[in-house]
């Protein structure tokens, strides 16, 4: 197998980690380096703590009112937006809102403008379930401009987006659980990402409600990209088994894992990457 170098980076309350195969070292931590910045330029932009970022920014604004935001907030919002529509508002942007407000608030996505309206109540933007799923898709873009082509990006160990699997290797070797993990699969051009309440307790609100998810097992989504994989494995949390085999019957691209006694259990109809 290529040798792999590893390069650590810490931003969006997180560690990341840029893994490259087959490349000369230098050149690597070049391309790594230009990740590790844009991650940086994104945070700026995305984090709802960063007091000039678009998102904290958007929280200003008064029903009615619209800003202009960086393209980068733009394409995440619109992400962010087709996900909450297509699970049904199991995914939501603005959860936290319900903390401190009687609804979720309303909001217009101005694309032609490349602007945000606030429709109605205070847009607190909560990027956190896919926001790193976004970045890791964005430094997989510049990656592979750099011509990395064979590499691995996690984000905080729940985030993981692949490209070309390593020489003579099946793909890139990934645990669903812990790192010793026996239930494995191998990813090639593909993401994975998982929610659980382990680390962080009953974190994860369901936004139809504002009440604690119900789902206490972890799941896991593998998707084509990492913005998909993020929102979705949120909403598994949040999802019933019967809506979510509805959400997977209508998007073959995306296959879940929920945590069972027996190990993690399939759910959809792509086929689960394993070793040739």
């Amino acid at each position: 197998m290529a040798e792999i170098h590893q390069f650590n980076h810490r931003a969006m309350a997180t560690h990341y980690e840029v893994r490259v195969a087959a490349e000369e070292r230098t050149y690597a931590a070049q391309a790594a380096q230009a990740a590790f910045d844009l991650l940086d330029r994104l945070e700026a932009r995305l984090s709802r703590y960063k007091p000039n970022s678009d998102i904290a920014r958007l929280a200003q604004l008064a029903p009615g009112e619209k800003l202009r935001v960086s393209e980068p907030a733009l394409a995440c919002l619109q992400i962010a937006k087709q996900m909450e529509q297509i699970t049904q508002s199991a995914f939501c942007p603005t959860p936290a809102a319900l903390q401190t407000q009687p609804a979720l608030p309303e909001w217009n996505l101005l694309a032609a403008e490349q602007s945000i309206q606030c429709v109605s109540g205070r847009l607190d933007f909560d990027l956190g379930a896919i926001g790193k799923g976004f970045a890791l898709d964005r430094m997989a873009e510049l990656i592979r401009e750099w011509d990395c082509p064979s590499f691995l990006l996690v984000a905080g160990g729940s985030s993981i987006l692949a490209g070309d699997s390593p020489t003579d290797a099946a793909g890139w070797s990934c645990g669903l659980g812990e790192d010793d993990s026996p239930h494995r699969i191998f990813l090639s051009n593909a993401s994975l990402s998982g929610s659980g309440l382990a680390v962080k307790g009953a974190h994860i609100l369901d936004p139809r409600s504002g009440l604690p998810a119900p789902r206490q097992s972890r799941a896991w989504i593998l998707a084509d990209t990492a913005a998909d994989s993020d929102a979705l494995s949120t909403a598994c949390m949040v999802l019933s088994e019967a809506e979510l085999i509805g959400i997977l019957e209508r998007n073959h691209s995306w296959l879940a894992f929920l945590e069972t006694e027996e190990g993690p259990r399939p759910l959809g109809r792509r086929s689960i990457p394993s070793p040739a």
